[in-house]
């Protein structure tokens, strides 16, 4: 936990200082939000510099550089996919703001780029000897061997997660608020892992490989925070793709590399009610032409029904928080 607060700290003091060097790049180069016509409500949001994501990254990158010691596979694994998933989002901003439209790259170029990190992840985690190919299952119930099934299941988490977050990224701090308090409540669930780990007498190398993930989990936590200082409502500039994509790819991250993956649902809760909350709309849509919802997903649903923003924002993080806590208490 000490690796977790002391990465998150610093971190945090890398975002905010570049924060405003970024914030003014951006919008000297015009790199402004196009909104929806439909969400009409967001209009004053319009050309709000976006790609802020870039500076929980540069935090990122910058923390893990300085901190992370030996025994770093999973670490270095772990921030070259968030990268990697940062940079297709980046593309997909670049194109909205290049062009002057709110669409970037199409829906199958995303998938393709989204699913072939996804193959290259799924064969990693099944070849590597320190990710285990077993599903720990919550609240202490033991682990469930999978063999290679592991791969389908990775590329699935990948493809599902990724997309959930950008789903959540509709309101001012709100994917980067879940997200702090998902990596923070995931921290302490690796913590108490590589504990068990620990009396098991697992090895030093293992120990040192979970140690640096609480180095990269605290520096995207911290880096998070620090571009919340500019990202809460009014917000002064948006995460873009580049950043939601970043996240959803660290989570499916540390919990494909750690066995940890039946967490995802309870820890990110509100990313999966984002996400279903837009598979019912649609399907509904599909087959009766009527709605669930008066706009999809969820937070935009509140939003219609004359909820403030940071009032969702808040239910939202308190709902995380106390699922997150209760998660931690029954594990």
């Amino acid at each position: 936990m000490n690796n977790l607060l002391i990465s998150l700290v610093v971190s945090f003091l890398i975002a905010w200082l570049i924060a405003p060097l970024i914030i003014k790049f951006l919008k000297e180069e015009k790199a402004g939000q196009s909104i929806l016509e439909y969400v009409d409500f967001h209009n004053t949001k319009q050309g709000t510099p976006t790609m802020g994501g870039l500076i929980f990254l540069s935090a990122l990158v910058i923390t893990s550089l300085l901190l992370i010691g030996a025994d770093s596979y999973l670490a270095i694994l772990t921030i070259l996919v968030t990268l990697g998933y940062g940079l297709i989002g980046f593309l997909d901003d670049y194109i909205k703001i290049k062009f002057k439209r709110n669409l970037g790259l199409r829906a199958y170029q995303k998938i393709i780029g989204q699913g072939g990190l996804a193959v290259i992840v799924s064969l990693a985690c099944y070849y590597s000897p320190l990710i285990p190919n077993a599903l720990i299952l919550p609240f202490g119930l033991g682990e469930w061997e999978i063999g290679a099934w592991i791969i389908p299941i990775v590329i699935f988490i990948f493809l599902a997660v990724t997309n959930a977050v950008n789903l959540t990224d509709g309101l001012d701090g709100l994917a980067g608020s879940v997200s702090v308090v998902y990596f923070i409540a995931f921290g302490v669930i690796l913590s108490m892992l590589g504990v068990n780990l620990y009396n098991e007498g697992a090895s030093s190398e293992l120990m040192n490989e979970y140690d640096n993930l609480l180095i990269v989990i605290g520096a995207m936590t911290g880096g998070i925070l620090g571009f919340l200082l500019f990202n809460s409502h009014p917000a002064k500039i948006f995460m873009g793709d580049v950043g939601s994509l970043a996240i959803g790819a660290m989570v499916a991250s540390i919990a494909c590399f750690t066995g940890l993956i039946l967490y995802i649902p309870f820890l990110g809760i509100m990313f999966v009610i984002s996400t279903v909350s837009v598979i019912l709309q649609v399907l509904h849509y599909k087959r009766t032409r009527k709605r669930i919802f008066l706009m999809a997903p969820l937070h935009h649903h509140f939003e219609k029904k004359g909820v403030n923003e940071s009032k969702i924002v808040s239910i939202y993080i308190i709902i995380t928080i106390i699922a997150s806590a209760l998660t931690i208490g029954l594990s």
